[in-house]
């Protein structure tokens, strides 16, 4: 039996995200990202299309690696100014009912007593639709406006995310019993006391001794989404991650990615099947193929390649503004991000990229691969993907908001339907029931083990 190819939008609570130039384009709708009216409308446009869930972007800190200043970034809108994704949730979940939303959340700058509650707080207003990012961050800048020096090491900050794990798993799932909350009118008594307990924790990074302030949601553990593909990445996607988001400029680097991380799971005592993977893409599709590559051409027109670079040096920490634009883009290793870099140099053995050449790819879907034709040719290349990686699905970016969201649900998903491909109707309940069928962690997953007994 075919495998159902699961989508997700993948968007930011901002100008420019993966596209840089394309605010510009008559028809684009990203200067309104600090509107509620056009979020609200993506949302109805993404339930209609039956997807999974928006997964939100998010960044602390500005791109300021390029040009050794912020100037760049501030001049192209390259993921500044951005707000907050999580307020823009309760707005969307309000017009949806099924629609998931995943959030980034960098647990680096969040003390996790409050974090939680936010979570559980979403968890609640969306019945169970809300799911989170774990990143450590990459941005010096991000860390020195939270009042550090710098980042930490790239190893370092999983180091931390484990033990900020443990805390965030004893508050949502060890706190409370699921019947602690009685309700009794009779009696006065809302919380049984008995059913609720302090948590404490002392571990490497992080103390606690309190109990959380929300009682249980549906999910308690909202969905845990994680994009780590190092090594100190893998070990972590292993033992938490529920999904996992990867980018790779091809099949050939996508297949042993997906691979390593179901490894990954089973070393931790997982099945494979308890990962669900997504791979960025940006699908550009019409009527036809010559009307979508005609597309294509009219969206380049308005590409902006300093942007792109702008975004290339805050992903991999090098500034490519003292690069010759056409010099050869050497791998470097570094602390900043490190599969952005990777997927250009490493994409293609016989193939050296210049910086031009970079900064061309960037422009339009960031440093994901590009489906370019007509609903069957996309359709076609989505398929081959899937088939051939073990995918379980793609967070589709876009070219121009929301006119990329919009052909994909016209034009794409009728297709992806009539193949048998794609759902007709959502699973019914939480975020985790339509994706995994249960509502809860599963027994296998490290966090199970904090349940209040």
């Amino acid at each position: 039996m075919p495998r159902e190819i699961r989508l997700n939008a993948f968007d930011m609570n901002c100008v420019v995200h993966q596209s840089p130039g394309l605010w510009r384009h008559p028809r684009d709708r990203s200067r309104d990202y600090n509107r509620l009216q056009p979020w609200v409308e993506l949302a109805r446009t993404l339930e209609r299309g039956l997807f999974d869930g928006l997964f939100l972007a998010d960044v602390l800190g500005l791109y300021d690696v390029y040009g050794a200043s912020p100037d760049s970034a501030l001049a192209h809108a390259t993921q500044v100014p951005n707000n907050d994704p999580m307020l823009l949730v309760p707005a969307m979940a309000a017009v949806t009912e099924h629609l998931g939303f995943g959030v980034t959340v960098t647990l680096s700058y969040e003390p996790p007593l409050p974090f939680a509650r936010r979570m559980s707080t979403l968890d609640h207003l969306t019945d169970g639709r809300i799911g989170w990012n774990i990143v450590t961050g990459y941005l010096d800048s991000a860390a020195k406006g939270m009042g550090q020096t710098g980042q930490r090491r790239h190893d370092d900050r999983y180091a931390v995310a484990e033990d900020y794990m443990q805390v965030v798993y004893k508050l949502w799932e060890g706190s409370w019993a699921d019947d602690a909350v009685v309700a009794d009118k009779a009696r006065g008594v809302f919380t049984d006391p008995t059913r609720v307990r302090k948590v404490t924790h002392e571990g490497s990074h992080h103390r606690l001794d309190a109990i959380h302030l929300s009682e249980p949601s549906p999910q308690r553990t909202p969905v845990l989404y994680q994009a780590g593909t190092s090594p100190a990445g893998l070990g972590f996607a292993g033992r938490h991650a529920e999904c996992v988001f990867m980018s790779g400029p091809s099949k050939a680097v996508i297949g042993p990615r997906v691979a390593a991380v179901r490894q990954a799971a089973v070393a931790a005592g997982r099945t494979p099947e308890d990962v669900t993977i997504f791979a960025m893409m940006t699908v550009i599709v019409a009527e036809t193929d010559a009307a979508a590559q005609a597309l294509l051409a009219d969206y380049r027109a308005y590409a902006d390649p300093q942007g792109a670079l702008t975004l290339m040096s805050g992903w991999t920490g090098i500034d490519f503004s003292r690069l010759d634009p056409d010099a050869v883009v050497e791998h470097v290793e570094n602390d900043a991000g490190r599969s952005a870099l990777e997927n250009i140099t490493r994409a293609d053995p016989d193939r050296r990229w210049t910086v031009r050449e970079v900064a061309e790819h960037v422009c339009i879907g960031g440093i994901g691969p590009l489906l370019v034709g007509s609903p069957l040719t996309v359709a076609d290349g989505l398929e081959a993907w899937i088939d051939d990686t073990r995918l379980d699905g793609f967070n589709l970016t876009f070219a121009v908001r929301p006119e990329t969201f919009e052909t994909v649900v016209d034009l794409l998903v009728p297709e992806l339907q009539r193949r048998g491909r794609y759902k007709r109707a959502y699973a019914p309940g939480t975020l985790r029931e339509k994706l995994f069928g249960r509502s809860r962690l599963a027994p296998t997953h490290c966090g199970h083990a904090f349940r209040f007994p």
